[in-house]
């Protein structure tokens, strides 16, 4: 058991050490430089650190300078793993996020390896800790997604009353941007900021559904652009999609509701095997041990899992009522 806890300890030390080392300390050593540059009151020594820049750089895949030049090399791979974390609405980097989950695949191998010594159920663990954080992102960018949502009928409102006061379409985005709180006024805000630094509003809106993972930005995008090519009236337009999202988003909630008892279920059902498995394990771990050093047990511990993750996405797909 000592030798358990000493290696916890240590493996926690280097994670954490090593989190300072690369990230914490060089952001400190840039956050001193920069006061130091702000409080000096020599205009030329000022002046010598300023470069004024007209274009906004990229977001830099990480705070590490090595690690972002080596990241940046992959190219245009490294795309949809930028906009899996953009979309969550956390301040991190693409670098913070791999990082993470690096430590936590290691974290949970060495912890594994100590408890329950058999080389592919370790690996496995470890693969299964590595998922963490991308289940926590998961989590942030589907929540950030929903509240969208339910904010996206009241901004499409917004600029249909300011176009029927009169204003310009680009004018009702920026009023939807400065009312609506986040996530769907900074993402209006985005859209108006791209237009208005030149990009055409067909390009700008086009990116603006790529950047929202949602049905409802689709139609909008659609209806702007169709009649921007084939004429009407845009506020009677928004008007009635504002309608079809709100009655949407309704028909959604009322599914959810029906659906409860069979989510729960799927929940327990999912939940119940490793719970009874690790139960088991606190109980009488000399038996558990068995399973775990006999081949047989292996391969039934393999098939165990792969049957649970199947069974998983079986019951998911089944309560995962379309609407």
């Amino acid at each position: 058991m000592p030798v358990a806890i000493l290696t916890f300890v240590g493996v926690l030390a280097l994670i954490f050490g090593t989190y300072w080392f690369l990230v914490a300390e060089p952001e400190q050593r840039e956050q001193t430089s920069l006061k130091r540059r702000l409080k000096s009151e020599d205009p030329n020594l000022v002046r010598a650190h300023t470069t004024v820049k007209l274009l906004k750089q990229e977001q830099a895949l990480s705070g590490i300078d090595l690690l972002n030049v080596v990241l940046t090399s992959f190219g245009s791979a490294m795309d949809p793993v930028r906009a899996f974390v953009n979309n969550s609405g956390l301040q991190i980097t693409v670098g913070t996020f791999l990082l993470s989950t690096g430590a936590m695949f290691l974290l949970t191998l060495v912890a594994a390896m100590v408890y329950l010594p058999v080389v592919l159920v370790d690996v496995v663990l470890g693969l299964a800790g590595a998922a963490v954080p991308y289940f926590i992102i998961e989590y942030f960018r589907t929540t950030r997604a929903a509240k969208f949502e339910e904010q996206f009928p009241e901004a499409v409102e917004l600029i249909a009353r300011a176009m029927r006061a009169g204003h310009a379409f680009t004018t009702g985005i920026k009023i939807a941007a400065d009312e609506l709180p986040e996530p769907a006024g900074p993402e209006f805000r985005m859209l108006f900021e791209r237009q208005n630094y030149g990009a055409a509003i067909p390009d700008a809106l086009r990116a603006f559904a790529e950047r929202i993972p949602t049905i409802d930005a689709r139609f909008f995008v659609t209806a702007v652009l169709t009649q921007r090519e084939a004429g009407g009236n845009l506020s009677e337009i928004l008007d009635r999609l504002a309608f079809v999202m709100r009655e949407r988003f309704r028909i959604r909630r009322e599914v959810r509701v029906r659906s409860a008892h069979g989510r729960v279920t799927a929940y327990i059902l999912a939940a119940m095997p490793p719970a009874l498995a690790l139960l088991m394990l606190i109980a009488n771990p000399a038996q558990m041990m068995i399973l775990a050093n006999d081949p047989l047990g292996v391969r039934l511990i393999i098939i165990g899992v792969v049957l649970q993750v199947v069974g998983v996405f079986i019951v998911r797909k089944i309560v995962d009522i379309q609407y």
